[in-house]
């Protein structure tokens, strides 16, 4: 017969054994649970290490350029009006012709002129012939006076009376006047007569220069008026082989600009090519375009090809600056700042991601804008030069830019070196 107390005692002893491999197999499941979210967690999580884009110190050819954009004129252009009103009888020339000075561009309707110019020369013989007459009746009034005063003499003042006496001086007198008078209206009419030959004259319009006919402005027929101003009948320019670009310079410009600069423009119409220009004048006197205040500059321009017409728009880049040789780097390099690493998250696996974690840090941002407006000529910069170790800053003094490259004056960069320009950071995919 069993004893119910040892049966018991073996039962709990089996219990008990079983209960212990059941928490060891448990263990161990959770042990390998965590190696693995861990050796995941390690594989595919965690931020990579930063890459860096880079650009070689290097020397070389630095211009500074100003840019302004104008129109292209002729170093000479003229007006043609018209002195006269009348009728147009005849147009000689059109635009793009070629004129020499004194040449007839025009003619206006002369039949009234040519009338009034004869009526002119009529009265001129008319005034001629009546002083012919009045020095006639003179010389006989003279002579008449001149005998009674001799018969006064040789009689000893007894005759003629003295009433005689006086009226042969008044008659002498009055032709006297009327000589005076009769010079005075040859002299009227023979400048009304000039005056209407002047007329006659200006009646056919004339080239002032030699040039080329840049607009016509009027037809045959067409009624010109001249009142308190001439109208405009041609528009002529001197020589288009040489011709001005005048640009507007801006005002934070306008004190590197000067006389004697070299320069280069586009145009529309031959937007591959550049043509060559210089500085000639910059105005004293502003003026406001698009609500900026900018000064009128002005640049002689070669067009022997006559490719270049006036009224087209152009866009210049005066070159106010220029260094040969120097060393330089990339204007973004002057800008750069490496951006603050945070330490990536260790990864604990399924059971990490359970636990809660604080908000991590935020990246500081580096102000290139604020940065941008310290490079200027002579300042002392920052560059970060990506040496085997990792970026390495190094002062530096910049010294001329043109906006995408700046010149160094400092010895401690040299040919050659890796100065970072950008900074790029990934993130592993979990």
């Amino acid at each position: 017969m069993t004893d119910p107390h040892k049966a018991l005692s073996l039962a709990a002893i089996a219990t008990t054994a079983r209960g212990k491999r059941g928490w060891v197999i448990l263990i161990s499941s959770l042990v390998l649970l965590a190696l693995l979210a861990l050796l995941l967690g390690k594989t595919f999580g965690g931020a990579a290490p930063p890459r860096y884009t880079t650009a070689d110190v290097k020397r070389g050819d630095l211009v500074v350029t100003v840019t302004a954009t104008g129109k292209l004129e002729p170093t000479t252009q003229l007006t043609v009006g018209s002195e006269l009103s009348g009728t147009v009888a005849q147009v000689l020339v059109d635009t793009n012709d070629h004129v020499r000075k004194g040449q007839t561009l025009a003619v206006l309707d002369i039949t009234k002129l040519r009338d009034q110019t004869e009526k002119a020369r009529a009265v001129l013989a008319s005034a001629q012939a009546r002083l012919a007459q009045a020095q006639a009746t003179l010389v006989e009034a003279e002579a008449a006076l001149a005998r009674q005063e001799e018969v006064a003499r040789l009689s000893g003042g007894k005759v003629p009376s003295k009433a005689e006496l006086d009226t042969a001086r008044a008659t002498a007198a009055r032709a006297r006047a009327d000589v005076a008078s009769a010079q005075g209206s040859v002299a009227e009419t023979a400048a009304a007569l000039r005056t209407n030959e002047t007329d006659l004259g200006k009646a056919e319009i004339r080239s002032p220069i030699d040039g080329v006919v840049l607009t016509r402005k009027i037809d045959r027929g067409q009624t010109v008026a001249a009142s308190f101003t001439a109208p405009e009948l041609f528009i002529l320019a001197e020589d288009l082989s040489q011709m001005r670009l005048k640009v507007d310079v801006a005002e934070a410009d306008v004190g590197k600009v000067r006389d004697g600069q070299s320069a280069s423009f586009t145009v529309d119409a031959w937007p591959d090519r550049n043509y060559a220009a210089k500085v000639t004048k910059v105005q004293y006197g502003s003026t406001l375009v698009e609500n900026v205040v900018s000064y009128k500059t002005e640049l002689e321009v070669s067009n022997a090809d006559l490719t270049l017409r006036p009224g087209m728009t152009a866009t210049a880049d005066i070159r106010v600056a220029e260094r040969k040789g120097v060393l330089m780097v990339p204007t973004a390099a002057l800008r750069f700042t490496p951006k603050t690493e945070t330490k990536a998250p260790e990864s604990g696996g399924l059971l990490s991601s359970l636990i809660p974690k604080p908000p991590r840090p935020q990246r500081p941002v580096s102000n290139p804008s604020a940065r941008a407006r310290a490079i200027v000529e002579g300042s002392e910069q920052t560059v970060w030069v990506l040496r085997e170790s990792g970026p390495e800053p190094v002062k530096v003094k910049a010294g001329l830019s043109d906006g995408r490259m700046t010149e160094i004056l400092s010895p401690a960069l040299r040919e050659g070196d890796d100065v970072i320009t950008e900074q790029v950071v990934e993130t592993r995919k979990k």
